[in-house]
């Protein structure tokens, strides 16, 4: 009995359902990523061979920079909006809501606070300024406020120093004391990370 030859027939797949879901998930992942905001200064960071994390967020940066300016940032556009109104109530100061939402949207900045009410309402010219960085000597030591009302914010926040690995021991020596000053000697140094030595 001769063997019954089944007619092959090609397989088609339907791949629409595939690139829908390939365009909502490329969607998805543009709109929800978080991108680094731009940096105020570039920073050139010491190397180690520490390999702990930072935690993602809770964080609170004082970054000195090659020429001694300080920089200072908190986490959070809340915290952020009530870390001005503290200061404002220390230094006689009211910001307006439009202040502090523009505030909120700075992820770090060197001003001193005089100036800051100023540098506010400049809008999108705030980006061609040279910030001075934040006083931090024994005349003036606004960065200990701004330290001490971020603590009040969010309790919860980590401390991290961030240094360029030219910039002047006096600087980190000044910012280290002002975090002792508050009892603060549990902080986190920012490096960037190198091959452990062979054994």
């Amino acid at each position: 009995m001769p063997k019954v030859k089944i007619p092959r027939k090609n397989i088609s797949l339907d791949m629409t359902a595939m690139c829908d879901m390939a365009f909502l998930l490329l969607t998805f992942f543009m709109l929800a990523t978080k991108f680094k905001a731009p940096e105020n200064v570039a920073i050139d960071m010491p190397s180690s061979i520490s390999q702990i994390k930072l935690p993602e967020k809770d964080m609170m940066v004082i970054t000195a920079a090659a020429d001694g300016r300080i920089f200072f940032g908190i986490d959070g556009q809340p915290y952020r909006k009530e870390l001005l109104t503290l200061m404002g109530k220390k230094y006689a100061m009211n910001f307006t809501e439009t202040e502090k939402n523009n505030f909120a949207l700075m992820e770090n900045f060197g001003f001193p606070i005089y100036t800051l009410k100023a540098v506010l309402n400049m809008g999108a010219d705030i980006k061609n300024i040279q910030e001075p960085g934040i006083p931090c000597d024994s005349i003036a030591n606004e960065l200990f406020d701004w330290i001490a009302y971020a603590r009040q914010t969010n309790p919860k926040a980590k401390i991290a120093v961030k240094g360029d690995m030219d910039v002047d021991y006096k600087v980190i020596s000044r910012v280290i004391s002002t975090l002792q000053k508050q009892n603060i000697n549990k902080f986190n140094l920012i490096t960037t990370l190198e091959e452990k030595p062979k054994q």
